[in-house]
């Protein structure tokens, strides 16, 4: 079994912020209690089949606002020769201009370069230089390693998210307005028409639901990022609940009421 097909049920649980009894957490269970595992450099084939060792860093990536890009140039300062491929490629012309590490695309939007058919952070795999001592794979990521970081503070806000997915939602209630935080998986479907063009994709790959930790906890940082701490707290509680119940159901043999991620099941009936 390989990739599951998009559109299946799944569990969701909704709580009140608890910072704002008008905004909501609606939280995908189904997902987060997923053994989902990012397998670059141990499995993963890219997105682009011809392309396989960039992961999906092919294309760069879309800042989500200035202060996610002013993040990055910072971040990329403090990369060294001996760290980054791509050092030389970009410094600016004149010293007093600044890194040359963004672009527009073809809507005008703001993302990182592309040099070379990828990401401009993107070391490739195989590649050496007399003193450089890095390693295949996103430099910003290497850096927090090198830094005692997490990459949520070094990587632009669309890496370090995927694959989970934060969007709103607006629900009205009579003449009141709640705000909906939807905490979710970046599926295939989530990217449009894009999506279809991608040869690969990890979220709904058996391949990839191999982890020692279920998401809500190996993604700890990243969803406290997302949502806040008290937030996650409420979202734990509730995750642990459930896989305690999914314990208990298989023990007892009973009817399984909740909907594990197909993708999981996979993996587990390919280990058996």
């Amino acid at each position: 079994m390989s990739e599951i097909k998009p559109g299946f049920a799944r569990d969701w649980i909704e709580f009140t912020d608890p910072g704002d009894e008008n905004e909501i957490f609606k939280c995908d269970l189904t997902w987060l209690t997923s053994f989902w595992s990012c397998i670059y450099g141990n499995g993963c084939k890219g997105v682009f089949a011809d392309r396989p060792n960039d992961g999906c860093c092919t294309e760069g990536a879309m800042y989500s606002d200035e202060g996610d890009e002013a993040r990055v140039l910072q971040a990329a300062q403090k990369l060294t020769p001996e760290m980054w491929q791509f050092y030389d490629q970009a410094r600016p012309i004149a010293t007093s201009q600044l890194l040359q590490i963004s672009e527009n695309d073809e809507d005008g939007e703001r993302k990182t370069r592309t040099v070379e058919a990828s990401c401009i952070f993107l070391n490739r795999k195989g590649y050496a230089a007399p003193g450089f001592t890095g390693s295949f794979g996103c430099v910003l990521h290497h850096l927090a390693q090198e830094e005692n970081l997490h990459f949520v503070d070094t990587k632009p806000d669309v890496c370090w998210q995927l694959p989970l997915r934060r969007s709103f939602e607006v629900r009205e209630v009579g003449e009141r307005e709640y705000s909906i935080t939807v905490i979710g998986e970046y599926e295939r479907l989530a990217w449009g028409d894009g999506g279809e063009d991608f040869d690969w994709y990890c979220t709904s790959n058996t391949e990839a639901h191999v982890g020692l930790q279920p998401v809500y906890i190996s993604n700890r940082t990243e969803l406290v990022a997302l949502m806040g701490s008290d937030a996650y707290d409420i979202l734990a509680q509730r995750c642990d609940l459930r896989l305690a119940a999914v314990a208990d159901i298989a023990r007892r043999s009973l009817p399984l009421f909740v909907i594990t991620h197909p993708a999981t099941l996979g993996a587990a009936r390919n280990r058996i």
